[in-house]
Formats: C-alpha cells, sequence, structure tokens
C-alpha cells in the first residue's frame, strides 16, 4: 500500500496534474504526438472528455480562512534517504542487461530445457480453433513456464520441422472462463532451435550497446553508475518534496475541505492513471490490479485519500504563498507560457494556451513550485542511511527509470 501511496502522491503533487488542464497535461501532448497511432488514439481519447467544475473547485474561488490555518512551515524538521550507488548496484544493474542480451545461436538437434524454440501452433477446443491460441511465430524459453503446464515438456525432444499435438487442459482457476478446466490440443511446430549462451561483459560487448562516448568496461560501468546516481538524486528529491509538504500540511488545521475541489483532483487522478495504463494496453482496472494488486473498490478509496490530501496540500501551499509574498505575478505567468510555448513545440503562445484551456489550474501548479522550493530552503533536513529493503527496491526502480540506455540495450 505504501507504494501505491507513494506512487500516487507523486502523480498528484510533482505537477499539480489534478488542477483543470494543467501543464503536464501539455507535457503529456507532446510526448503522445511521438508515440505510436494506438497509444495517440489512446490517449486522444482520454483527454476527450472535459468536465467543467464550480469555482469552488479552484483555489480563487474560495476563501481560504473558511478552511485552513496555518500551523508551522518554516523549519519543519524531514528525513530524506540518502541518494547513494554501491558497486553492487552497478553489479546488479549490468548483470540484468547481460541477462537480457544473451548470445543466441540456432543449432540443429532436438529442444532441451533451457532453449528457446521459434515454434508455430494451433490451440482447439472441441476441434474448433479458440482465440489467442495460435501463432505462426512465437520465440518461447523452454522452461519459462510461459505456456499451460505440459506444454514446454512436449516441446522438449522435438527437432526443427517436426510437427506434434500436444494433449493438455487449462487450469481450473485460469481466467478465461471459457477455457478453465478444459481439455484442448495444441498443434506445435518447430520452426527454429536455438541454444542461449550468456554473455560477457567486454569492450565488444560494450561497444555494441552503441552508446555515445562509451566503448570500454570502464567507460561502461562509469555510465551506468552516472544513470544511477542521476535517478538516485531524483527519487530523493521527490521524496524530499512528499515528506516536506506532508510535514507541513499535518502541522496545519483543517475546518474542512471543500468537496468541489477533491472531487477535481480525483478525475485528474483517474484521468492519468487511465492514460499511463491505456500506454500498456490495458485499462485502469486491469493497471492498477498488475500494479498495485487492488481490486476496483480498493483503488477508487485510495485515489478518493490521495485527492483529499492534494487538495489540503494545495490549500496550505496557497497560504503560505499569500502570507510570505510567494503569490504568482501575472509577469511571471506570461514568462512561463512563453517559455514553455516553445519549450513544447507549440506555434505561439496563444495556441499553447488554448492546449491548457482554464489556466487557474496552471497558476495553481507554478504556485506550488514557489511554494515547495521555498519550504525545502527552510527545511531542516536529515540523510538516512537505506534500509538493504529499500536499497534494493530502489534499484530495481532506478534499474526501470533508467529509460535512455534500457531503450538502447533493447535493440
Amino acid at each position: 500500500m505504501k507504494k501505491f501511496m507513494t506512487a500516487v502522491t507523486a502523480v498528484s503533487l510533482s505537477a499539480m496534474m489534478l488542477a483543470g488542464c494543467g501543464k503536464a497535461d501539455v507535457q503529456q501532448e507532446s510526448t503522445v504526438q511521438e508515440s505510436t497511432a494506438a497509444e495517440t488514439e489512446a490517449a486522444t481519447e482520454t483527454e476527450s472528455e472535459t468536465k467543467v467544475y464550480p469555482d469552488e473547485a479552484y483555489l480563487d474561488g474560495i476563501n481560504l480562512g473558511d478552511f485552513v490555518e496555518l500551523g508551522d512551515y518554516k523549519g519543519v524538521d524531514v528525513t530524506v534517504t540518502k541518494a547513494e550507488v554501491t558497486d553492487e548496484m552497478v553489479d546488479q544493474y549490468i548483470q540484468s542487461v547481460l541477462d537480457s542480451n544473451k548470445n543466441k545461436e540456432e543449432v540443429d538437434r532436438a529442444v532441451k530445457d533451457g532453449d528457446v524454440v521459434d515454434i508455430k501452433y494451433v490451440g482447439k477446443k472441441d476441434g474448433v480453433e479458440f482465440d489467442g491460441g495460435s501463432s505462426d511465430s512465437y520465440e518461447l524459453t523452454i522452461g519459462s513456464n510461459t505456456f499451460i503446464d505440459g506444454f514446454e515438456d512436449g516441446v522438449i525432444g522435438m527437432k526443427k520441422d517436426e510437427t506434434k499435438d500436444l494433449n493438455l487442459t487449462f487450469p481450473e482457476d485460469y481466467s478465461n472462463t471459457d477455457l478453465a478446466g478444459a481439455d484442448v490440443v495444441f498443434t506445435v511446430t518447430v520452426n527454429h532451435v536455438y541454444e542461449e549462451t550468456d554473455a560477457v561483459l567486454d569492450d565488444a560487448f560494450v561497444a555494441a550497446r552503441n552508446i555515445d562516448g562509451v566503448s570500454t568496461v570502464a567507460e561502461y560501468r562509469q555510465y551506468v553508475y552516472d544513470n544511477l546516481m542521476s535517478s538516485a538524486k531524483n527519487q530523493q528529491e521527490t521524496e524530499l518534496e512528499r515528506n516536506v509538504l506532508e510535514a507541513v500540511t499535518a502541522n496545519a488545521t483543517f475546518k474542512e475541505t471543500p468537496e468541489e475541489m477533491v472531487s477535481r483532483y480525483y478525475d485528474r487522478l483517474v484521468k492519468n492513471l487511465t492514460a499511463t495504463a491505456s500506454m500498456y494496453g490495458i485499462d485502469l482496472e486491469t493497471f492498477m490490479s498488475y500494479s498495485y494488486g487492488l481490486a476496483a473498490d480498493e483503488y477508487e478509496d485510495e485515489l478518493q485519500k490521495s485527492a483529499q490530501s492534494a487538495a489540503e496540500q494545495i490549500m496550505v501551499m496557497q497560504a503560505i504563498a499569500e502570507k510570505e509574498g510567494l503569490t504568482l505575478t501575472d509577469e511571471e505567468l506570461q514568462a512561463d507560457l512563453e517559455s514553455s510555448a516553445s519549450e513544447y513545440g507549440y506555434d505561439s503562445v496563444d495556441a499553447y494556451q488554448e492546449a491548457i484551456g482554464d489556466l487557474r489550474g496552471y497558476k495553481e501548479y507554478l504556485m506550488s513550485e514557489k511554494v515547495t522550493k521555498y519550504l525545502i530552503e527552510n527545511a531542516n533536513v536529515t540523510e538516512t542511511e537505506a534500509s538493504t529493503e529499500e536499497a534494493t527496491e530502489e534499484t530495481t526502480e532506478t534499474e526501470t527509470e533508467t529509460t535512455t540506455e534500457t531503450a538502447t540495450e533493447a535493440e
């Protein structure tokens, strides 16, 4: 649950993307333009429904004094995990790259455990081919347990161009109820048999990664270290922002929270998570189940709590902005619009502003940036060492986030 709340908090507060149609939406639009047609269509569909919210859903539509009373916000004590990359982390990352780039050589022999086979297969139930049960060319690693019990064992011993019928039974708890517990026949043909050997970290392997300025093992290790450290620092910055805002919000007193504002933040969370899910070709419910192990009623409750927290935090930040003279000026807004319009490739500021739509959410985002920076500068920050469990989890997350290298390595 901590993983879920951390991720959702990052989504809601890092760019205040819950607000109206804010800056994050424009950034997403820019990214979508470079994606596949399917992703573009999905993202466009997600963004197509524009809900009009009442004034009370925005900061300029409420009287803050009716909702929040500030507590201590300067000099709050917070702790963050030290941004650190060990030799072990570098080794783990490099090993994952080696494991993903094993040498594969076609062999003329019978299939054995551990081989990679290219197969053609057709699945039939009661003599009729069923949906999703056929492929002309599928690479399967024997021993990966990718298919139902008995399938991979049945392929062992086959040779190239050999065809064989496998009489199998789907598990009783199989997700497709039409196939659960059903007896089926898979007709399998082996197209190719490959033997894999471990990749070796040497200069030739590094050169094959096609990374600019990196051609030796030593350079590659430094490259991996730099990327992991960059990600670790980004994670630390996110953690610091989150912890400071949570501490300041905890010190405040809330008389109530505008329901319209919470509703707006909830809708934005759902909208952005749905867009994320669509990039993987799945719906929100499936995404939340796979990513966080939450059923629909569970994640809806957590999103509601996150929306409540986000609404409280934005009100606290606005109250601090007003007290410390950190409110957004018209000149600052215009400067940001001009800079962002150029950065994201818009023909004019007017075109960029049209893409944003309601500027109220955008202004809230820019205000939150100013206040968050102020709070961090005035906080008492203590760094702590990551626990073994946290370090392992952080390394895994960092590897996932090192997108530049991952994209190169995958080719």
